[in-house]
């Protein structure tokens, strides 16, 4: 279960602080990897291609499952609401058993095991992600109020998910280890399906959908899942109805990256064993 890769971290988590909060930090992100031969395309292929071009109401958004729903604990501090709209999308895998109980009672557990991991182990003040998806394609949310700000989109929920990327970015966490593997083509169509919603409400464009990799000194999504995003964007914007736009480029940022290394990460992306049957 257990990936040799680091994983996202946070800064310690702030004192309580009143909604709205703080502006957005500047953390700027880098140009993302293009993916090219015969790998990205053998790995797009895998999942049905009825999926990117299916009707979808981008507006009305999947059905998400909210904290109270899955039996989630209270956050030990109050969750910080941002000010400020994200201005992307972090896409992660969770590095778990690629498990085939597609059940709502796996997806529940998948949550609660992942919540007490943060708060527990790492002593968050909650889930770290905004949202989570399982393998059976259940969407639940992750850190509380993540839902409210998403249906208002006005504003964002403070995360723990991705170094640099806490205040500007909503993160998603896919149940399951895609270094080899592919996602289950429903859990594809329901991650395309919630980052649909998310670019409707908050005016995001398609083409700003990431790895946790573009950001961090991680493995994170695991290469397959990796390879898709360029499909993933894809659908998000057929889904949209919006033709798919590169992100501006940043080359002075990119030779800094280049220079520097990634923010690394602290922890492995696993749950320990037990936690999670």
């Amino acid at each position: 279960m257990t990936l040799p890769a680091p994983h996202q971290a946070s800064a310690p988590a702030a004192a309580p602080a009143p909604a709205p909060a703080p502006a957005p930090d500047s953390a700027r992100h880098t140009r993302r990897s293009v993916l090219t031969g015969a790998f990205a395309l053998a790995t797009a292929a895998a999942l049905p291609v009825a999926a990117a071009g299916r009707a979808y109401a981008a507006a009305a958004g999947p059905n998400i499952i909210g904290c109270a729903a899955w039996g989630a604990r209270a956050a030990s501090e109050p969750v910080v609401v941002l000010a400020n709209r994200p201005e992307r999308i972090v896409v992660h895998h969770t590095a778990t058993a690629n498990v085939t109980d597609y059940s709502k009672q796996r997806a529940f557990a998948l949550a609660k095991a992942i919540q007490t991991y943060h708060m527990d182990a790492q002593g968050w003040i909650d889930t770290g992600q905004h949202f989570t998806i399982s393998r059976g394609a259940f969407v639940m949310e992750g850190r509380h109020h993540s839902l409210a700000e998403l249906n208002t989109g006005r504003r964002q929920v403070r995360a723990a998910h991705c170094v640099g990327q806490n205040t500007v970015s909503i993160g998603i966490e896919n149940e399951g280890t895609y270094t080899s593997q592919t996602p289950p083509a429903a859990q594809f169509a329901a991650l395309a399906d919630l980052c649909a919603h998310i670019c409707s409400q908050y005016g995001l464009p398609a083409s700003e959908i990431y790895g946790h990799r573009d950001f961090n000194a991680t493995s994170c999504p695991g290469d397959r899942l990796y390879a898709l995003l360029p499909t993933l964007r894809r659908d998000v914007a057929t889904r949209l109805g919006t033709p798919l736009s590169e992100p501006e480029e940043d080359p002075v940022w990119d030779l800094v990256r280049q220079a520097t290394g990634r923010p690394a990460a602290t922890f492995g992306e696993y749950l320990p064993a037990g936690l999670l049957p």
